[in-house]
C-alpha cells in the first residue's frame, strides 16, 4: 500500500484511535503485526497514518483487541474507506493544512458548537468581515493568500447553509459583536447576517452580555464538532501556530460540560436576537 506523505486530521484521527484500541487491549505492535501477519512496520505505518488500513483488517484487529462497541467500530470502517475529495483539495499547497483539515472536519460533522469571546465565528461571518480578519494577522499575508483565504472562508460556510446543514448551536461574547474588525458599514452588514441566520431552524444563537454573572465560564473561544459516534467527536482551539484538535474522552467530556455551561449563563436565542438588533441600531 501507498504511504501517505502528509496525512489528513481525519486519517491521522484514525490512526489514533487503533492505537487507543491496541493499548487499551494491553499488546504491542509486535503483537499487532503477528495477528494480521504482517511486518511490525505497517503497523507503525498505520498507527501515524502514513498508510490505510482495509475494512478486513480494521475487523480483525478490533476483535482482536476485545472492541464490542460494534457502532465505534462502523464508524472506523467509514472513516477508513472514505475516499473524499472534498471542494477544499484546489486548496491544498496553496493554504496552511489547518485549513484543509478544518474544512473537513466541517464536512464530516453531525453538528457543531462554537463558543466565540473576541470574533464572530468563521462559519457566520462576512466576506468584509473575514477580509478584515485575515488583514490583521501577523506575519501579514500577500493579497493572493488572503483573497484564498477569504474565499475558503466563504466555501466552508456550506455546512450551514448548504442543501443539508447541521445543527449549529453558538454562544458568541459580546466582545465580538461590538468590537469593529473591520469599519462600521462592515460591522453592521456583520451584525445584520447574524440576524439573519439566528431565524434557521438548525441554528441556536444565544449571546453573552457584558453585565452578564458567571462570565468566567466562557474565557475562552472553543469549537466542538460532533462525529458518528461520540467517541469520535472533535474540539478544535486555536494555537498561535494554527489549530489544534483535541480527542482524548476526558477532555471531551469536559468541553461537553463546559459548554453547558456556557449555555446556562448565556442569553436565550429570543433574547438575543433582541440584543443583536439594538446593537445593530446602534451603529
Amino acid at each position: 500500500m501507498t504511504t501517505r506523505r502528509e496525512p489528513t486530521a481525519r486519517q491521522m484521527r484514525l490512526a489514533v484511535e487503533l492505537r487507543r484500541l491496541r493499548d487499551a487491549a494491553g499488546l504491542n505492535a509486535r503483537q499487532a503485526a503477528a495477528l494480521l501477519g504482517v511486518s511490525p512496520v505497517q503497523i507503525s505505518h498505520i498507527e501515524s497514518g502514513l498508510s490505510g488500513v482495509s475494512e478486513e483488517r480494521l475487523r480483525r484487529l478490533a476483535a482482536h483487541y476485545a472492541c464490542t462497541d460494534a457502532e465505534f467500530v462502523d464508524a472506523l470502517v467509514a472513516m477508513a474507506a472514505d475516499r473524499t475529495r472534498g471542494w477544499w483539495e484546489e486548496y491544498r499547497g496553496l493554504l496552511p493544512t489547518s485549513f484543509l483539515d478544518l474544512a473537513e472536519l466541517d464536512h464530516h460533522a453531525s453538528f457543531r458548537r462554537d463558543v466565540a469571546i473576541l470574533y464572530v465565528p468563521g462559519l457566520l461571518q462576512t466576506e468584509d468581515y473575514a477580509r478584515a480578519v485575515f488583514s490583521s494577522r501577523v506575519p501579514e499575508v500577500t493579497h493572493e493568500e488572503l483573497e484564498l483565504r477569504v474565499r475558503h472562508r466563504m466555501a466552508r460556510r456550506v455546512t450551514i447553509e448548504g442543501p443539508a446543514p447541521i445543527p449549529y448551536e453558538v454562544v458568541i461574547h459580546e466582545a465580538a459583536l461590538r468590537i469593529r474588525v473591520g469599519d462600521r458599514a462592515a460591522s453592521r452588514a456583520q451584525l445584520a447576517r447574524l440576524l439573519e441566520l439566528s431565524e434557521a431552524k438548525h441554528i441556536t444563537m444565544r449571546v453573552i452580555p457584558f453585565d452578564l454573572d458567571d462570565f468566567a465560564r466562557a474565557a475562552s473561544t472553543m469549537t466542538y464538532v460532533g462525529g458518528p459516534v461520540l467517541k469520535l467527536d472533535t474540539v478544535v482551539r486555536d494555537v498561535p501556530h494554527g489549530s489544534a484538535f483535541i480527542d482524548s474522552e476526558a477532555q471531551l467530556s469536559a468541553f461537553r460540560t463546559r459548554f453547558r455551561k456556557i449555555e446556562d449563563v448565556s442569553l436565550d436565542p429570543e433574547r438575543s436576537r433582541d440584543f443583536i438588533h439594538r446593537l445593530a441600531k446602534e451603529l
